[in-house]
């Protein structure tokens, strides 16, 4: 036979879950201090600009590569 759940309790029970969820991850942003939070972002940047230099185009992530090529001509205006 089926379980019987109330579905009022199931509901508050899902929203605690949540809460207590939510709460955890505050806790480890939250309640970090100041000074490891900023030996994160020094160890962070570091980690960044060690990968950037070892990129072998060495362009930074995003620029596009450096080329002799301009590309295609580019379309003339139509006429108004």
């Amino acid at each position: 036979m089926a379980e019987i759940v109330n579905l009022r309790a199931a509901r508050k029970r899902r929203a605690r879950d949540a809460k207590s969820r939510e709460a955890d991850a505050n806790r480890a942003s939250f309640g970090v201090s100041t000074t490891a939070k900023a030996a994160t972002r020094l160890e962070n940047a570091r980690a960044e600009r060690t990968l950037r230099g070892h990129r072998i185009d060495g362009t930074p992530e995003g620029d596009p590569p450096l080329s002799t090529d301009a590309g295609p001509p580019a379309r003339p205006s139509r006429p108004k």
